[in-house]
């Protein structure tokens, strides 16, 4: 790119049009990412102020994220585009960032990483979930092999692909993308699975802990929204939000990497039919978070078991949930739907008869 970045295509068509040249002049902006330990909660938390200039919902006809035209030079310079992965331009993480200040209590790293760009599709308009199966599938490989990238880059602990939905949520680009965080350290929830993988192992001398809510999620049947031959869906017994809906495969990974090709398939078409159970839920808006939970680079990435997380903030028509005392000061949820009868509903959803069309 212009400013020297990093853009990837990964195309299902070998005739798409490549442009390989960036005709804008950028300036390069110098991510000044810094990492503090938090001594009082045993936390890290990255510090990135040179992100307040970058872009906010811009018009449709700008969009930085539609393929490149005479009147709008995006950042992908090409007419068209299956899915494209590039560096982010104000990223969370990268670059040098401070200088480590070693302290008990005032611990100060470089917020060094990488933070990256996936769009889905060149449709402005379009959603993930109404995408053909295959389609996400590319989504799906990129995922992996960017997990694969990221992972043998210095300085990153913790790969996380995830995608923020709707405006609800905090997205300030309408166009279908997610991103793929490059963490310098191990994340506050990857840490706390860590702990409690750990303490399972231990207390059942030997027990891996994700393996056994499956079997039990699977035993006990209510909770399971959707399941196929390498992948099961559930709602967790212990839901936070007001629907949230978690995939596991059914054999023990630790990332992206290690799936077969029919694990992929498998999970392209499950992912699909969660999200749209989940938007057959509400005649509204499906303001969305997907994460997508892998094992930390290098030591302990054995006891954290590959895993998607999808949860929506939306609790009923024309209202959501808000994160306010008790979840953002305390950090303890309340849930106002139970996660069995968030399943029943789930399971109820009368999924779309038609395919879903491809682009074009």
């Amino acid at each position: 790119m212009a400013d020297g970045r990093e853009l990837i295509y990964f195309d299902e068509q070998p005739d798409r049009e490549r442009i390989l040249t960036d005709p804008r002049d950028l300036p390069v902006v110098v991510p000044a990412s810094e990492a503090r330990f938090d001594a009082l909660v045993g936390e890290w938390v990255g510090i990135a102020g040179h992100r307040q200039s970058r872009t906010y919902h811009p018009p449709a006809d700008i969009c930085p994220l539609c393929p490149s035209t005479p009147g709008n030079q995006s950042e992908i310079p090409s007419p068209d585009y299956d899915v494209v992965v590039f560096q982010n331009r104000f990223p969370s993480f990268g670059g040098a960032g401070a200088v480590a200040q070693d302290g008990a209590l005032f611990d100060l790293r470089p917020g060094t990483g990488r933070c990256e760009v996936v769009c889905f599709t060149a449709d402005h308009t379009a959603t993930l979930a109404h995408l053909p199966v295959a389609r996400l599938r590319t989504v799906i490989d990129a995922w992996a092999d960017r997990t694969a990238a990221l992972s043998a880059q210095g300085g990153v602990a913790v790969v996380f692909p995830f995608e923020n939905r709707g405006v609800e949520i905090g997205v300030t680009l309408a166009h279908p993308h997610g991103q793929i965080y490059g963490y310098p350290f191990v994340t506050p929830k990857i840490a706390a699975m860590q702990r409690a993988a750990a303490a399972h192992r231990e207390r059942t001398a030997g027990g891996d802990l994700f393996a056994d809510l499956l079997a039990g999620e699977l035993e006990q049947g209510v909770r399971v929204v959707g399941q196929n031959d390498t992948w099961v869906a559930f709602v967790p017994f212990a839901a936070r939000w007001p629907v949230e809906v978690h995939l596991y495969p059914r054999r023990p990974v630790t990332d992206l990497t290690e799936l077969e090709e029919t694990e992929r398939d498998d999970l392209a078409a499950l992912y699909r039919e969660v999200v749209l159970r989940m938007e057959g839920l509400f005649d509204d808006t499906l303001p969305t978070i997907t994460g997508v939970y892998q094992g930390p680079v290098g030591a302990g990435g054995d006891a954290i078991r590959l895993h998607l997380q999808v949860l929506t903030i939306r609790r009923a028509e024309g209202r959501l949930k808000f994160l306010a005392g008790s979840e953002s000061a305390m950090g303890a949820f309340v849930n106002d739907l139970s996660p069995e009868g968030t399943a029943a509903r789930l399971r109820d959803v009368q999924l779309p008869t038609e395919p879903v069309p491809a682009e074009g």
